[in-house]
Parts: C-alpha cells; sequence; structure tokens
C-alpha cells in the first residue's frame, strides 16, 4: 500500500497519515510505504512530482497492490489522466482507494466503484476548469483596475495600497521597444538595443533576453502605453 497526498485545506498532513493509516487497518492492508509531496501542485502529473515519482516505482516493481489517496483531484492532473492512469493499474491488479468521497470510502474493485471513479474524474477535471476561468476573469479585473495582481511588472511600481503607479522611466522603455518592434526589429534585436543601452530590466540587470521583450510587448496591459 502507498499513499500520495498533499495537505488539504484546514487538514494537517499528520492527520491525513493517521486517516489513510487507520483505513488500512481497517481492511487488513499492510502499509508499505507513506508519500507526501507537500507543497506540489496536484496540477502536475505524477512523474512531475518527487513524491509521485516514489510512487510509480513502487508501483513498477510491484511493491505494492493498493494505492490510496485522500482526494482523486490531489492525485491526478484530470481526468484523461486520472482514468487513464488508474485503467493501467487495475490491469496490473493494483486496487485505487479514495478516502473522502462525501465522508465515505471509495476503491476500484468493484463495478460500482470504478462507475463512481469515472464520474468523480469527470466532475473534478470542470472544477478545476471553473477555477482556472475564475481565476484568470480575476486577474483581467484587477489588471483593468490597475490592482497588484502578481509579484511585479515592468511599467509599473506598486504602492502601499497595492495599486500599481506608471513607472515613467520603464513607460519609457516599453514605448522604445514597441517603436523597434514596429520598425520591423526582432525580439531578438530589440533585447540587444535595450542592453547595449544599458536600460535597466526589473530585477535591475541590464542583460535583456527575447522572452523577457516578448512577455512585455503581449502583455494586455501595455496596451495603452503610447508607441
Amino acid at each position: 500500500m502507498s499513499t500520495q497526498e498533499q495537505a488539504q485545506e484546514g487538514v494537517s498532513i499528520d492527520a491525513q497519515k493517521e486517516k489513510l493509516i487507520s483505513y488500512c487497518a481497517e481492511r487488513h492492508l499492510e502499509v508499505v510505504e507513506v508519500i507526501v509531496d507537500d507543497g506540489i501542485s496536484g496540477g502536475k502529473y505524477l512523474s512531475q512530482r518527487p513524491g509521485g515519482q516514489r510512487l510509480i516505482e513502487l508501483v513498477s516493481t510491484k511493491k505494492v497492490t493498493h494505492v490510496l489517496a485522500a482526494k482523486l483531484d490531489r492525485l491526478f492532473r484530470n481526468s484523461a489522466d486520472a482514468l487513464w492512469t488508474i485503467e493501467g493499474w487495475d490491469n496490473k491488479g493494483i486496487t485505487t482507494h479514495l478516502l473522502d468521497v462525501n465522508g465515505m470510502g471509495l476503491d476500484t474493485s468493484n463495478p460500482f466503484g470504478k462507475m463512481m471513479l469515472t464520474m468523480m474524474a469527470g466532475f473534478a477535471q470542470l472544477e478545476r476548469s471553473l477555477i482556472k476561468e475564475r481565476t484568470k476573469t480575476a486577474m483581467q479585473h484587477k489588471k483593468s483596475t490597475k490592482r497588484k495582481y502578481c509579484r511585479e511588472v515592468y511599467g509599473f511600481d506598486i504602492n502601499e495600497s497595492g495599486d500599481m503607479v506608471a513607472n515613467e522611466q520603464e513607460q519609457a522603455t516599453i514605448t522604445l521597444i514597441k517603436r523597434l518592434r514596429e520598425s520591423g526589429e526582432s525580439l531578438r534585436a530589440i533585447a540587444s538595443k535595450l542592453t547595449e543601452l544599458g536600460i535597466r530590466t526589473k530585477r535591475g540587470g541590464t542583460d535583456w533576453i527575447h522572452t523577457t521583450v516578448n512577455s512585455i510587448l503581449k502583455n494586455s496591459i501595455h496596451a495603452n502605453v503610447a508607441s
């Protein structure tokens, strides 16, 4: 048995471990290893997480026959990932258990459990999509009202109230970037020009790269900066 889970809001990792271990004891499952991916996004594939890599290793070497997790959306990136991975585990004789399903446990050892998991995977994907859309909308609103929406934005400073205030020197650089681009200069050529002029980046350096120039040109918050 192996577990793979991050801390949920209001629930400590220790509490989750205790719940998972108790579940195993009730079903006479031996705990092989407890894996914690603390601070790692559930939006990443298992292979992209340290704990997930360890879980894959345990499964591929057939050291476990059951995989437990507190919630589906903390174990898999999306519905397709969940269904594809769990089907692969089923083919290897590995049962997947989810503990937090409206206060009940669920496993894939029976047709009902598999059906419920398929439905849950779809709803989990819907929830992620809705959260992403709400986040995008909130960011766009902050941009339009010149409120801080990330750590730093070239062309602006943040005052004590969290408002974005135009940095005149950086705004002038944005105007220069736009004019060079409109004249046909490549992103790399613009970056080289800024470096030659000794213009400072947002972090205080003078070495510009084309990706920084591109991000400035694509940021909608600079749409009204004169060119």
